[in-house]
C-alpha cells in the first residue's frame, strides 16, 4: 500500500505557515542579513525556496496533465529570474509562489492523488514522494531562515516525525566519505529510532531494530540527526548529545551539507 501524502502535505502547510509568520514582519535590513548558509542573505533563501516553488508546480501540472516533467536544463532561467529580483520582492513573491503550488497540491482530489506517478530526478515518485521532496528542502531552508532569527530555532517537530524515516537515501548521497572505518550506532530522541552508521569509503545509514554492542554510539534529538546529515549541526547549534567512541566534529566532516 503507497503512503498516504496526507502528513506530507499538512506538515507542508505548516512549514509554509511557519516560515510566512516569521518572514512578513521582516524590514530591509534583515531580509539582508546572512542566513544560516554563510553564502546567502535571508533573501536569497527565500529566493531559492520561491523558485523551486515554481519548478515543483511546472513539475506537478505536467504530471497531472500526463506530459514529461521539465528537466534540469529548464531550471536555470527560472533561477536566474528570481536571482535578479530585489530582497523584498524574492521574499514577498517566494511566499506567493509557495502559497500557490501548495494550494494546488491541497486540492488534488482523490483520482489526481492517485494517478500522479512521475520520473524524477532518477526515481519513481507518486504523490506522497512528490510532497516529500518538497517538505525536505521547505523544511531545512525554513530552519535556515528562522535560526538567523532566532539562534535556538529548532526543525518543526511535525516535518522531523516524518523525515526522520527518510534519511537513508539522503544520508549515502550527500556524505562525503573520509576513508575511515567506522559503526556507529546512532540512537535518537523525539522521536525515538535507532540506526546503525557504517562510514569507510562509502557511507551508509541503516535503521536498526536490534542492540549493537562493541560499537560506537552516538544519541541526540531526531531533529539534531537530520540537520546533522544536511550538513546543519555546526557546534554553535547542536543540542545536547551523547556520543562514546566517536567525536561529533568527524561526522560534521563527513557531512558538511549541500
Amino acid at each position: 500500500m503507497e503512503p498516504s501524502p496526507g502528513p506530507w502535505i499538512s506538515a507542508l502547510r505548516h512549514s509554509h505557515d511557519r516560515l510566512r509568520a516569521s518572514v512578513e514582519p521582516l524590514g530591509p535590513d534583515q531580509l539582508t542579513q546572512q542566513s544560516y548558509p554563510s553564502e546567502w542573505t535571508i533573501a536569497q533563501v527565500l529566493g531559492h525556496l520561491g523558485s523551486q516553488a515554481e519548478i515543483f508546480g511546472l513539475i506537478l501540472e505536467a504530471g497531472l496533465a500526463g506530459r514529461e516533467p521539465p528537466g534540469p536544463e529548464e531550471f536555470p532561467p527560472v533561477w536566474d529570474t528570481w536571482n535578479a529580483k530585489d530582497p523584498q520582492a524574492q521574499a514577498t513573491d517566494a511566499l506567493r509562489a509557495d502559497q500557490a503550488t501548495l494550494e494546488r497540491l491541497e486540492s488534488m482530489d482523490a483520482d489526481e492523488r492517485e494517478r500522479l506517478h512521475l520520473t524524477l530526478f532518477g526515481m519513481d515518485i507518486d504523490t506522497a514522494g512528490f510532497a516529500r521532496l518538497r517538505l525536505s528542502e521547505h523544511a531545512v531552508h525554513t530552519w535556515d531562515v528562522l535560526v538567523a532569527l532566532d539562534p535556538v530555532a529548532t526543525l518543526a517537530p511535525d516535518a522531523v516525525a516524518l523525515l526522520i524515516d527518510t534519511l537513508e537515501q539522503l544520508a549515502a548521497r550527500s556524505a562525503k566519505p573520509d576513508g575511515k572505518p567506522r559503526t556507529v550506532l546512532v540512537s535518537t530522541t523525539d522521536p525515538e529510532r535507532r540506526f546503525i552508521l557504517a562510514t569507510s569509503d562509502a557511507v551508509t545509514l541503516t535503521p536498526s531494530d536490534g542492540d549493537a554492542t562493541g560499537v560506537s554510539e552516538l544519541r541526540l534529538p531526531a531533529e539534531a540527526l537530520i540537520r546533522l546529515v544536511y550538513g546543519r549541526l555546526d557546534e554553535a547549534h547542536t543540542p545536547p548529545a551523547e556520543t562514546a567512541g566517536v567525536e561529533l566534529d568527524e561526522l560534521r566532516q563527513i557531512f558538511r551539507g549541500f
